[in-house]
């Protein structure tokens, strides 16, 4: 069981929504909390808050897909706790969304580089310090109810939060042996400001196309889906439970739970026909390698 009192957890994207949540609900278990953010407003006001409720805390400017500044990050939270033990990967955006054919490439790229490399230059950074004190530790990369089934015109968001459940996975055995453990977070709406992550969007990524009629009408959808989801205060409470249990996988919305049956049940048949194939019949038998 992992232990949280006196330990440290740095945070990204942690100056508002789920990273907030799951600072305050770590702090109520009496951890050092690094809040990491790239909105240097917000990060300054929540640091405040934190302190107001007598919660340890560094806050840090960072831009998750500049592996540099997650270096600096790292300097600066062990200059001021010693040790690291969690690194909570949650900075994420959502790219262009809208039909297929006119979505921009520079949408795609921001995408992927704050939500899956983040997540990589996060858990490259951490691990090799967490290693280091030999006390364990734990990497919880904050992915989607997205990343476990496809959400239609928004095809950057959901790649980007599936290839971080498979690197959860891909992570898990890998670091076991070192006592670290890994947890994905897949939640479905929560009251975020998820759908106004543009404002961080880089020169280098903006977008023709963002806020066009093609995909303001998407735009507006998910924007009132995500006003009437659960509560982020809940996350992070779901967060300290789950990691309690050991859970790798991390569910906050159970009401999708017969959506991901009806999808394994679907891939569970497509392997069922492959086995009726004549041309597999060679192949049914083999031991699985490197799975």
């Amino acid at each position: 069981m992992f232990k949280f009192e006196g330990r440290t957890a740095v945070i990204s994207g942690g100056a508002e929504g789920i990273g907030l949540s799951i600072a305050k609900a770590l702090g109520e278990q009496k951890m050092n909390i690094v809040l990491a953010d790239i909105d240097e407003q917000s990060l300054l006001k929540s640091v405040a808050e934190l302190e107001s409720l007598g919660i340890p805390v560094l806050g840090a400017l960072l831009d998750v897909a500049d592996e540099v500044q997650w270096k600096s990050v790292a300097k600066q939270a062990k200059d001021k706790f010693g040790k690291v033990h969690m690194v909570v990967n949650n900075a994420g955006v959502g790219g262009d969304s809208g039909p297929l054919e006119k979505q921009e490439t520079e949408g795609w790229q921001w995408a992927l580089e704050v939500n899956l490399m983040g997540v990589f230059y996060g858990a490259k950074t951490f691990t090799p310090l967490i290693k280091e004190h030999g006390e364990g530790g734990w990497i919880l990369n904050v992915a989607s109810m997205a990343g476990l089934g496809g959400v239609p015109y928004s095809g950057a968001y959901t790649a980007s939060k599936a290839a971080v459940v498979a690197l959860s996975e891909s992570w898990a055995p890998e670091l076991k042996k070192h006592s670290i453990g890994i947890s994905v977070l897949c939640p479905a709406f929560v009251k975020t400001r998820i759908y106004d992550s543009e404002r961080n969007r880089p020169d280098k990524f903006k977008s023709d196309t963002y806020g066009a009629e093609n995909e303001q009408s998407f735009l507006n959808q998910m924007k009132q889906l995500v006003k009437e989801g659960i509560d982020v205060s809940i996350v992070g409470k779901r967060v300290v439970e789950a990691i309690s249990n050991g859970e790798l996988y991390i569910f906050t919305h159970p009401n999708y739970r017969k959506l991901n049956q009806e999808r394994f049940a679907a891939i569970d048949e497509a392997f069922e026909r492959s086995e009726k194939s004549a041309l597999l019949k060679d192949i049914l038998n083999q031991k699985p390698e490197g799975l």
